[in-house]
């Protein structure tokens, strides 16, 4: 599965929206994705499944990147 991560690079401060980035990682459950972003270091906002037509219209992107965890 698909999932796209929104979070803050820095994790001691307050999200800001103006400030919050992306990336898209491949992980087997929301669980497994949120293991797999600990060694990031990020401030996780919000981690979504993707899939059907929002998995493509994500792709269509130039932003989208699969990270390889």
């Amino acid at each position: 599965m698909v999932f796209k991560v929104l979070y803050q690079e820095l994790p001691d401060e307050a999200p800001v929206r103006e400030r919050t980035k992306s990336l898209y990682i491949k992980a087997e459950s929301e669980r497994d994705a949120r293991r797999i972003m600990a060694d990031y270091n990020y401030n996780i906002e919000y981690i979504q499944q993707l899939d059907g037509a929002h998995l493509t219209y994500e792709q269509q992107s130039d932003n989208f990147t699969l990270e390889n965890a």
